[in-house]
Order: structure tokens, then sequence, then C-alpha cells
């Protein structure tokens, strides 16, 4: 991301566009995606994955950026630590079966396990995650974007 100035730039931002259902062009061309990170700067690795976004950013900025886009159909919510800003108290007991209950948070938010590579175990212990909702995102991603196109 640094060296292109591009999120989702690498192999997690692949396999998030394969979810979409959505080539590269499309992702970074379109106007009608939006990408908020939690952070603009990444934390650095940590025993277990990334080190958390910096305390108080989102909460300074976040409602900055969306009430730019009063037209925001729905929130992405990627990984544990958007779920935990944007969710709170609502979220499941955990990030697996947070995402399992993604329709509870529907229309205003889509909560996903993040695309990394380092979850590919995760992947592979739920199957029922690409079986049953990555269909669902790509389904709402894809109505979402025909309807908008200009």
């Amino acid at each position: 991301m640094e060296e292109t100035n591009l999120f989702w730039n690498d192999q997690s931002g692949d396999r998030l566009r394969e979810w979409m259902g959505i080539d590269r062009e499309t992702f970074y061309t379109t106007d009608l995606i939006a990408q908020i990170p939690m952070d603009f700067y990444y934390p650095g690795k940590g025993k277990t994955g990334d080190l958390p976004p910096r305390k108080g950013f989102a909460e300074k900025f976040h409602p900055r950026l969306l009430n730019e886009m009063p037209e925001l159909a729905t929130i992405v919510l990627i990984g544990n630590y958007a779920q935990k800003y944007y969710l709170g108290k609502r979220r499941q007991s955990n990030l697996t079966e947070t995402v399992r209950h993604y329709q509870d948070y529907l229309p205003k938010y889509f909560p996903l396990v993040h695309p990394s590579p380092l979850n590919r175990r995760w992947l592979q212990k739920n199957p029922w995650f690409e079986e049953d909702v990555v269909p669902v995102f790509r389904t709402m991603i894809q109505d979402y974007l025909t309807e908008n196109r200009e």
C-alpha cells in the first residue's frame, strides 16, 4: 500500500475483489465504492496478526468522512477492529459468530472476516463462509453497482 498509495493492493485485496465479483479497475475507479481504513497508518505486525489501529483515530475521522457520503448504502466491516468499532455491544461473542449472523446487521452493515492469506485456516475451518456468505455479499455488490451505474 505504501509504495502505490492504494488500499487493498495485495493478496488480501485480490481475495476481497474476488468475493465482491469485481476487477481491480472497477474497485479503484468507480465512485460507487469508498474505502475507509480504521487508521491511515499501518501499525505493524503483532504476535497473532496486525497491531490494532491507533486509539481515537476512527472516532475523530470516520464521522467526518461518512458525513461526506450521505447516500452510503452499506458499510462493509472487514475484520474484528471494524466490527468492534461499528457494532460495539451488538456484536456476537466472537468474529466467527458475528460474520455467521451477518443478516442481523443488514442493510447498514455487512461484517466479513479479513481476506488476508493469514486467514486461510479460518476459511478452511468455516466453509459455510465461502458457501453461504460470500455469494450473498457478491450479489449485494453486483446489484448495487448495476442499479447505480451511470
